[in-house]
């Protein structure tokens, strides 16, 4: 795959997109109740540095989505993160979201790329590279592949291996790639040193003790991988 896919982005897409790095945060699926003891955890991984979260949650109804949405954004906005919008076009848009995430499910990309023309937009492609590519001509900002270890969350979800991350940041010079699915502090140097961009998690956060300081090792560990993957870079 020597063959580079090149798909114009506006600046301001373009500025945003580049923050998409390191962590980055998904919402677990909780009920009203417990969702304000996570928004203390979203709070404290925000200030630990995390840069870009995403914003979904099965369970809660529309009213409450949009009620957990605001809320959520003000915290990235004042924290200088970016807040992502999981499947909904209509609740990022209604919420001031930064971009939206599309599944295999959630609509067209074309369309949602009409709608949200200075906003991110993220397609999750699972172990489909036809599929990123097609993100990527019809407007998508960041690829995400998964679920690239075992995980919890989606324990039957299709699995996409490390190479296809190597293949898709060479072959898509401007997109975001992201990694998702079983990440933790154990793997995911080898998701930064394969190329991407971040790594997308829920429980290795929100399960953690201390949020923060699991933000933190994180960090340090994708940190690790970047820097052999640059390594690997400048040797061949």
């Amino acid at each position: 795959m020597t063959t580079k896919t090149r798909v114009g982005m506006s600046t301001d897409r373009a500025e945003l997109a580049a923050r998409v790095a390191g962590p980055y945060l998904l919402t677990p699926d909780v009920d009203a109740v417990a969702f304000y003891a996570m928004q203390s955890r979203f709070d404290a991984a925000l200030a630990a540095g995390v840069s870009v979260v995403q914003y979904r949650n099965k369970r809660a109804d529309a009213t409450e989505r949009r009620t957990q949405a605001r809320s959520l954004r003000a915290l990235a906005h004042a924290h200088g993160a970016l807040f992502i919008v999981n499947d909904d076009v209509d609740l990022a848009l209604e919420v001031g979201a930064d971009g939206v995430h599309l599944g295999r499910d959630d609509g067209d990309i074309a369309t949602a790329r009409e709608r949200l023309p200075h906003g991110l937009l993220g397609v999750s492609c699972y172990d489909d590279f036809a599929r990123a590519e097609t993100a990527a001509a019809e407007g998508a900002d960041v690829i995400a592949f998964g679920s690239v270890f075992a995980s919890g969350t989606k324990p039957h979800a299709v699995r996409a291996p490390l190479e296809l991350l190597r293949c898709a940041r060479e072959r898509f010079t401007c997109q975001r790639i992201v990694a998702i699915g079983g990440i933790d502090a154990s793997n995911i140097r080898f998701v930064s040193a394969a190329g991407a961009h971040a790594a997308a998690l829920i429980s290795a956060v929100f399960d953690a003790a201390e949020p923060g300081n699991a933000v933190r090792q994180l960090q340090h560990a994708f940190h690790e991988g970047q820097l052999e993957y640059d390594s690997q870079r400048t040797t061949v």
